[in-house]
Formats: structure tokens, C-alpha cells, sequence
């Protein structure tokens, strides 16, 4: 199988397929998932092409698929998913798949428009009910409508017995009135106009109806008393344009108990019917949510088969495709096409030939769950060349280590690693759930990456002894604060109680005769003594930077050995010569050198005695080493070894040669070789055309076409050797038909990438400082949070204490997720990012090819069934 350090060789294959064979090879190859088609019929009309007709029937089915999709979900119910994967439906089921679909839709919509007509008289007979049982209140006598009866009849007395009906009282006064039921919202101002238009002389009474469909708007019946034709007249048109219903209201009593009678029938009726109708629809869209997955997975290949057969070059009965395969693959291939074949039972088998050609293939990294966000990330800077070094591997390690310098804290990387384990123990139930959320599908698409980031976020945070701003006391101190002597009697000095700081100087202490330090390396990590000095930062800062100098150079350095990789394998020997060797020996002279000052200084030096006074300072010497200056005092700038000042002259004229050696041989070879010769032609004349197959026998859409299994040549640009310039600096070769590049731009190319590599060494090595920067914001803001909030509930004693402990480390833990590890973590992603890209890529990468984006089902079916259940019921 392919190699992660390289993309695969692929080749070009070209196809001879025979039409009724053709759907059930495509459909094999779709299984599979291992040719990139490319387009022949590029310059025609995406309407004239053989099977848009196919393509557009499988998009009304997936239209109809969706509008039964949304009614199963708007109702409550959920698709069954597929226990295994259907196979992809023979063109001749599309008319049996088309049928049903049509037949399915029509149910739904006739059982809903039925549905929302009967609907629509329930809500009628309900709000009639409303007004023949309300405003039979109103009509009958009672103390209820004492008030009613006082508007009614202003000034006139009335009598001590029980008083008449209104409706009796309003004939007898010749008030008229109407009845009917509003939108209750809209009562306010159907009131005031009412009174307006009136002027003040109507009677308007309302009450709420229950209610009883939770899709309708609440709505009142209301009642209006009023005198007059004219009126009437006006109010008619307001109440038409309130939008209220009008119900005729029998003057006589019992042919209001009919009519309510008669509407309690109806609505026992209509109740029965809407049963029996929602358990119709129940039953059609069981059957939905039972196949509806299996539809879709159906429909989306057959679209993606017919859409990539569209691709292929008709005659008059086969179809010709070209497709990019891997080698490893080519035998799966022919394998399945055979299967095909005698699936469809065609008699004449299909034909797989290497295509000659000088196109650039596209590169193909076979990945898995784990390392594909890995690959990602390289992705995103840019697609590797064909068969150029692929940082994907590299970067599974160094990635994370460079986040967990920057993010280095045992507790937080403890809680990162704890949220990557639940995504990675349930991300086949996440996968199942297809999370339209955006953030959360970058976060579960990166579970690995986070996991990793986490682990070695721990392992850091243990080497700076950094747990939630503390440090663990695991091994002891290696320092010892012994300031007692004879004369105190074992009890401990005034003068040691008296002061707040005492300084521990690493010698020993001449007082006592006592070391004050072991002189031996810590177990691990750092002695946390230094978490409660007040001088830690000064020596964390200088341990992290230097750390930071050391990691970036030799990440480098890497990157510019891995350039070779790509030179020998493409056959670039003036490149090995005229930049390899140049740029190696030029980051290595001098930050190499830097490098080895570092380490030299960890183990020469000793903050004891003379050593630690005359510690030389790195900055001073390496300015001195490029001023070619070597001064005899103070002792910190006095040479530390022997042949110091040899060494560094030496060291300078190799990096100042280097520049040259840069930038002035390459395109004086380059314009040798032209001179003395021309370019090959590389076989240019016998690429293949596109109406002459490489066998010779010729394709006519009238004729036919005939196959033969005879044997093709290989391809004539081998695709292993390939010839593009995949290292940093260079460019891709000219196509096929493109001329080559210009002496000019050669040398001014050349140019450019001597400079820019000249002072992106020093820009680079100076932006790894960035893993110091990070590192000692995150430990400083992680203290301040400590200090500023927990702290303040450890410091109260007694019952309020206790109180304040819990709402103290709520926000604590909140601050801590949000700032800490959201936003602190992002932003050393985001400069680990920076740092693999820039940095350590451009030193050998150059990313100019193009994916490899082979025709699976695997792929499609994704994206299909995504859309279709992320997409919100109306």
C-alpha cells in the first residue's frame, strides 16, 4: 500500500466500457472508491450531455424524498437508519422507485389538504359553538346582567322582580345587536374604532373562548349592541375588516338549542373523521420513516452514476472514460469491471489501457480516522506536488508538542485529554447524530488531534511542574534553607523570623559549613521550590527561551534534510549542490552554533563560585562572533573554550560564502545546459489524442469501436519520477504545450529564494520565541485566576468560608475552560499552526498539487443524507 511519507504513483487509465455494461461498472468503481474521473466532454452543452435526462429524473426523486422527509419530522417521527448499506438500484427500477415516491407525495398531500379542510370547519363549528353557548349567557335573565341591563336602559327604573331577558328587553327598546368571534389581539383596536365611528353609541361585550387547537390563534366571541340601520351598515364593514367571523344568532330559544344540537353532532363527527385520518397519515409516513434512509441512499447513486457517466465519451454503443488510478489499485479495478461485465451479461469484456501522457497527477495520501486531521492541517497550507515528502507524519508529533510548550499545564492538558477521550469513545453515536453545528463538528473532527494536544499538555505541564499554577512536591527540593548555628541552639535565628524573603544562595553557607543545594540534576522536571520564589520568572524565562531556540533550530534543520529527500528522488542534482548543501551549512554555522552555545552553557556553567559570574551572555557573544570582535574583559565576553575565536571566524566566512553559493550557481548551470543543448521532447508527439486511442484502432461513432486486450506501452512520463519542482524555491515544470521558464525569471527567482531563505532564518528562529511568549502568558494568567478568585475562598475561615467556596469555584472553573483552555488553547493552536506552516514547510514544501478525488459512494452518500436531515421541518 501507499506510503504516508509519499503520495502513491497513480496512472492515467483509459476505459473502453460497453453501454449496458457501463451503469453496473461505474457503480463498482463507486463502491470501491478508487478512480478520479476526468471530464471529456468538457466543451459540450451540460444539457446535450447522454444522460441529464436520468440526472434529472433522480433529482425530482430526491426532491420528493425530501418533502416526505420534512412531513415524518414535522410530525414527530425519526428514520430508521439502514442496518447495512443498499446496493445501488439497476436503471430499470428508477420507474418502480419514481411510482412510488409520486404515489407517497400524493397521499401526504391529499391526507393534508384533507386534513386542513376538515380542520378548518372544526375550528367553524367550534367558534359557532362558542357564540351560541356564550352569548346564551348574555340573553338569559339574571343578577349576571344587572350591569348590562342599567347601560341598556339608562335612566328608566326598573322593577323589584327578576328582570327580563336582554333580548327581550333589547326588542323592546328596538336595539339591535351581532355576534361573532375576533383574533383576540386584535380586540383593542376593533374597540376603539367602534367607539369612534359610533361615537360612543354601541355596547361591545367580549369573552375569551377556551382553548382547544394548539395551532390556532386564542380568540373571543363578542357581542355588539347597537341601534340604527345606518349603524349596522358601518359596523358590518369594521367588523369585515377586523378580520371577525359573523354568526346569525336565532331570535328564538329553541331554535337555538337545535342549532347547538345540530353543532355538537357535527363536531363529535368531525372529531371521529380527524381520528381516522391522522392514523392514515400515521401509517403512511411509518412506512416513510421505515425506508426513507435506504430511498435516499438509493437515489444518491444512482445520481452520482448517471452524473459521472456524463463524464464519458459516447460512441455509438460504449462509452469511453479516462480516470486517474492508483497502481495499487489497478487490479481492483480491472477485477470489479469484470464483475460488472458479467453482471450485465455483455459479451464483449471491458478493456483498461495505460494512457501515455505528461499531465500532472494528483497526489493521493491514503489516510485513516486517525491521521486524517493531520493530513488536514498540511492540506490546508497547501496540497503536496505529486510524489513530493508529505509533513503529515512529522506532524502527528511535533504539532501537539508544540502546542503543549506553549499550553504547558498538567491540570488543563488533564482536562483537554478527558474531553478528546469522550469524543473518541463515542464518536460512532456522534457520527450517527450528524450535528449541524458547526463548531462542535470542527472540535469532533479534530478528536485526535485534541487527544494527543492533551497527553502532551500533561507530559509539559510535569516537566515546568505547572498543575492549575501550582507545583507538586513530588521528589522534595533540592535546596535546603539551613541558616541555623551553634550558637542558636537548634531554635531559628531572630533575624531569620523577622524577615519576609531570604535569599538561598547556591554556595554553601559559610556560616554553618552547610550546602544550601545538591548539586545534582532533579529527578524530573523543576524543583518547586521556584514556584514560591520571587525570582521565577527570571528563571523560567530563560529556561523556556532558550528551550525554544533549541526546538525551533532543529526543527529547521529537519525541514531543510527532508529538502534532500525530494531532490534525490526527483533527480535534481544541481539542487543538492547549489541549495541543500548552501542552506545547510548556513542554518547550522550560525543558529546551530547558537544551539550548541546553549547547551555548552547548561553543562559548563554552574550557578556557583566564579562560573556563575563569568556565565557568558549568548546575545553578546554572537554579535561579537559576526563583528569578529573578542574582547579580553568582562569575563561574561571573554572566550569560554579553546579556539573560541578560530572556531567562530571560521564558522562566519562558511555562511557568508554560502550566500553566493546560493545564488549564482544554479542558473549559471541552468544557462550551460541550455546552451548546449536543447530540451527533450518527452515524447510530446506520441501523447495521445483525443480521437486515436494508444493501440491505434481507430474510434468512430458510427463504426464502433474495437477492443483489444493487447498489451499498452507504459505510460511515457513516468509518473514516479515526475518532473516537478517540489522543493522550497522551485516551481512546478511546464506542462505539456507550455514553454519553459525564462533565464530572466530564473535568476530573479533565484534571487528571491536566497534572500527570503537568508533572513527567514533569522525571522523564523526569532518567531519560535513565540513557544516562551505563549507559554508564560498561560502559566501567568492561569496564577492570576488562582490568586484573584479561588484564593480568596481558601483564605476565609468558618462558615462564610464555606459559603463563598462553591459560587468562588464556579467561576473559577468557568474562567478557567472559557480563558484558559478555549481561548488560550486556540490561540496556541492557531500558533503552532503558524509555526508548521511558515517555519518548518517552507524549508522543503512547496504545496502546488491538486487532490486526488476519487468517485466513491462512501463520499456521496455522506454528503447527501447531511443535507436531506439537516434540513429544518417548515
Amino acid at each position: 500500500m501507499g506510503s504516508l511519507f509519499r503520495s502513491e504513483q497513480m496512472q492515467l487509465c483509459r476505459l473502453f466500457l460497453q453501454t449496458e455494461a457501463a451503469f453496473n461498472g461505474v457503480s463498482k468503481l463507486g463502491e470501491l472508491g478508487v478512480a478520479q474521473f476526468k471530464d471529456l466532454n468538457a466543451d459540450m452543452n451540460a444539457f446535450k450531455r447522454k444522460f441529464v435526462n436520468e440526472v434529472r429524473r433522480c433529482d425530482e426523486m430526491e426532491r420528493r424524498l425530501r418533502v416526505l422527509y420534512k412531513e415524518m419530522t414535522k410530525h414527530g417521527l425519526t428514520a430508521v437508519e439502514a442496518s447495512h448499506e443498499p446496493e445501488t438500484p439497476q436503471p430499470r427500477e428508477m420507474v418502480d422507485l419514481e411510482a412510488k415516491f409520486e404515489k407517497l407525495e400524493n397521499e401526504v398531500r391529499e391526507v393534508n389538504g384533507n386534513h386542513d379542510t376538515l380542520m378548518t370547519n372544526y375550528r367553524q363549528l367550534i367558534d359557532l359553538k362558542s357564540v351560541l353557548e356564550i352569548t346564551e349567557r348574555f340573553f338569559k335573565p339574571g343578577e349576571q346582567n344587572a350591569n348590562v341591563l342599567d347601560v341598556l336602559t339608562s335612566d328608566e327604573g326598573t322593577s323589584a322582580a327578576a328582570p327580563p331577558g336582554i333580548d327581550v328587553l333589547a326588542h323592546a327598546i328596538g336595539l339591535n345587536f351581532v355576534t361573532g368571534v375576533i383574533i383576540r389581539k386584535r380586540i383593542p383596536g376593533f374597540e376603539r374604532v367602534l367607539w369612534r365611528v359610533s361615537r360612543g353609541n354601541t355596547f361591545v361585550r367580549h369573552v375569551p373562548i377556551a382553548q382547544q387547537d394548539a395551532d390556532a390563534e386564542p380568540k373571543s366571541v363578542f357581542i355588539i349592541f347597537f341601534q340604527g340601520n345606518r349603524l349596522k351598515t358601518s359596523i358590518l364593514k369594521i367588523c369585515d375588516a377586523s378580520q371577525a367571523t359573523l354568526y346569525t344568532y336565532p331570535e328564538q330559544e329553541g331554535e337555538r338549542a337545535d342549532m347547538l344540537k345540530s353543532v355538537v353532532a357535527r363536531l363529535e363527527d368531525l372529531d371521529k373523521v380527524l381520528d381516522e385520518m391522522r392514523k392514515h397519515r400515521e401509517r403512511i409516513l411509518l412506512t416513510v420513516a421505515e425506508n426513507v434512509m435506504r430511498w435516499m441512499v438509493k437515489v444518491a447513486k444512482m445520481k452520482a452514476v448517471f452524473t459521472t457517466m456524463n463524464l464519458f465519451r459516447p460512441t455509438h454503443d460504449s462509452l469511453i472514460a479516462e480516470c486517474w488510478i492508483s497502481i495499487f489499485d489497478l487490479d481492483r479495478c480491472q477485477q470489479a469491471l469484470r464483475s460488472a461485465s458479467e453482471m450485465s451479461g455483455s459479451a464483449v469484456p471491458p478493456v483498461v489501457e495505460k494512457v501515455p501522457t505528461t499531465e500532472a497527477p494528483p497526489t493521493y495520501n491514503r489516510v485513516n480516522k486517525f491521521t486524517r486531521a493531520f493530513q488536514g492541517i498540511v492540506d490546508a497550507y497547501g496540497v503536496a506536488a505529486y510524489r513530493e515528502v508529505n509533513p503529515a507524519p512529522f506532524t502527528i508529533i511535533s504539532f501537539p508538542f508544540l502546542f503543549a510548550i506553549m499550553f504547558g499545564d498538567s491540570g488543563h492538558g488533564l482536562l483537554v485529554t478527558l474531553f478528546a477521550i469522550a469524543l473518541v469513545v463515542n464518536e460512532r453515536k456522534l457520527m450517527a447524530k450528524r450535528s449541524d453545528n458547526e463548531i462542535f463538528n470542527t472540535f469532533f473532527g479534530g478528536r485526535y488531534i485534541i487527544l494527543l494536544m492533551g497527553l502532551f499538555s500533561v507530559y509539559t505541564g510535569l516537566i515546568y511542574n505547572d498543575t492549575f499554577s501550582k507545583s507538586m512536591n513530588i521528589f522534595g527540593s533540592a535546596w535546603r534553607a539551613n541558616f541555623a548555628t551553634p550558637a542558636d541552639n537548634g531554635s531559628i535565628p531572630g533575624w531569620l523570623v523577622d524577615n519576609k524573603y531570604v535569599q538561598l544562595n547556591p554556595d554553601t553557607n559559610q556560616t554553618a559549613h552547610v550546602m544550601l543545594i545538591k548539586h545534582e540534576p532533579y529527578p524530573f522536571g523543576v524543583d518547586p521550590v521556584w514556584m514560591v520564589s520571587i525570582n521565577k520568572i527570571l528563571f523560567s524565562n530563560s529556561f523556556k527561551m532558550k528551550v525554544s531556540i533549541v526546538l525551533g533550530v532543529s526543527q529547521m534543520l529537519f525541514g531543510v534534510i527532508l529538502g534532500i529527500f525530494n531532490h534525490t528522488y526527483f533527480r535534481r542534482p544541481i539542487n543538492i549542490i547549489c541549495e541543500f548543501i548552501p542552506q545547510l551549512l548556513f542554518l547550522t554555522c550560525i543558529f546551530g552554533y547558537l544551539c550548541f552555545m546553549i547547551i555548552y552553557k547548561w553543562i559548563a556553567f554552574e550557578g556557583v563560585g566564579e562560573s556563575a559570574h563569568c556565565a557568558p551572555s549568548l546575545l553578546i557573544v554572537l554579535i561579537n562572533m559576526f563583528m569578529l570582535k573578542y574582547p579580553t574583559e568582562p569575563c561574561s565576553a571573554v572566550a569560554f573554550y579553546g579556539a573560541q575565536q578560530g572556531v567562530q571566524t571560521f564558522l562566519v566566512l562558511v555562511a557568508l560564502v554560502c550566500v553566493p553559493w546560493m545564488l549564482i550557481p544554479k542558473p549559471v548551470v541552468i544557462y550551460l545546459q541550455r546552451k548546449k543543448q536543447q530540451r527533450p521532447s518527452s515524447y510530446h508527439n506520441e501523447a495521445y489524442s483525443d480521437t486515436e486511442p494508444a493501440n491505434g484502432h481507430a474510434i468512430d461513432g458510427h463504426e464502433g469501436i474495437q477492443l483489444t486486450n493487447s498489451k499498452q506501452p507504459e505510460a511515457v512520463h513516468d509518473v514516479e519520477a515526475h518532473d516537478v519542482e517540489a522543493h522550497a524555491g522551485g516551481a512546478p515544470a511546464a506542462a505539456h504545450g507550455e514553454h519553459e521558464e525564462d533565464m530572466s525569471d530564473v535568476v530573479v527567482h533565484q534571487c528571491i529564494h536566497t534572500i527570503e531563505f537568508c533572513l527567514g532564518c533569522v525571522s523564523h528562529t526569532a518567531s519560535y520565541l513565540r513557544l516562551w511568549a505563549l507559554s508564560l502568558a498561560h502559566g501567568q494568567l492561569s496564577e492570576v485566576l488562582w490568586n484573584m478568585v479561588f484564593k480568596m475562598a481558601l483564605s476565609m475561615n468558618g462558615i462564610a468560608g464555606a459559603f463563598i467556596m462553591v459560587p468562588l469555584f464556579a467561576a473559577w472553573a468557568v474562567l478557567t475552560v472559557g480563558v484558559l483552555l478555549v481561548m488560550e488553547g486556540l490561540s496556541a493552536f492557531l500558533h503552532a499552526l503558524r509555526l508548521h506552516w511558515v517555519e518548518f514547510q517552507s524549508k522543503f514544501y512547496v504545496g502546488s498539487g491538486y487532490l486526488f478525488q476519487p468517485f466513491a459512494f462512501a463520499a456521496i452518500v455522506r454528503e447527501r443524507l447531511d443535507e436531506a436531515t439537516r434540513t429544518k421541518p417548515e
